[in-house]
């Protein structure tokens, strides 16, 4: 991978997340230690925004817990006002390997995609998740990809990279309720391009998914109708 690595920022929302967050900042910095890590600390109620400072990154911390939308909102908002060229956004669970980061950035360095997707499911690998999730995805994968007008075979996934064009675009509009999902299909809609490229997950190194079966229920409704508002507005 080839580029100018201080114009990369590596974006980690985090909301409670002291036990995984120093693994995965020490993870990242080993493999590249060029990029700039900011961790976005939720209004978090435990250490993290401490040990993750400890552990090399740029810490800012949101007064108050703005969920997912509002925390990767405001990493573009830092990476647009500091003049990064690329922004590549980062779980704090673990689940994202530091050594996929380059199959997501190298296209945006290439100048072929405005994001760069990783999908767990656009090839065969060895991530493994609960029959309804997957379901759940799959579901959502062929409505997104009706609006977007080409294939998106995971839509949920965290794991993504924008140069500065979609850093400038969500530092002025990102959804706070479905951001993954809703995201794309604002990309579409400012004629940004969007790649899907196969990439390797683990799972989670602490903690457990707030997602529950019910939860899933009711966010599949929900974000079908977000998607169905921004795509007709």
């Amino acid at each position: 991978m080839t580029s100018d690595s201080s114009g990369i920022c590596i974006v980690i929302p985090a909301f409670n997340e002291e036990i995984s967050i120093p693994y995965v900042i020490h993870a990242l910095l080993r493999r590249y230690p060029d990029f700039t890590v900011l961790v976005v600390n939720d209004g978090s109620s435990d250490l993290t925004a401490e040990v993750a400072a400890a552990a090399g990154a740029r810490v800012v911390t949101l007064p108050h817990n703005l969920g997912i939308g509002g925390a990767v909102q405001t990493g573009y908002l830092y990476c647009a006002r500091k003049g990064f060229k690329i922004a590549v956004q980062v779980d704090a669970d673990g689940q994202h390997k530091p050594e996929e980061l380059a199959k997501i950035i190298q296209p945006i360095v290439d100048g072929r995609a405005d994001m760069v997707l990783g999908s767990r499911f656009l090839e065969k690998t060895s991530y493994r998740s609960t029959l309804g999730r997957r379901v759940g995805i799959f579901i959502l994968s062929k409505l997104v990809s009706l609006f977007v007008r080409q294939s998106v075979t995971d839509p949920t996934s965290g794991f993504r990279a924008v140069n500065r064009r979609g850093i400038e675009l969500f530092a002025r509009d990102y959804s706070t309720d479905y951001p993954e999902v809703d995201s794309l299909v604002l990309l579409k809609k400012h004629r940004l391009r969007i790649l899907e490229v196969p990439v390797e997950m683990d799972r989670r190194q602490a903690g457990r998914s707030s997602i529950t079966p019910i939860r899933s229920m009711y966010y599949m409704l929900k974000v079908t109708l977000s998607i169905m508002i921004k795509s007709f507005r």
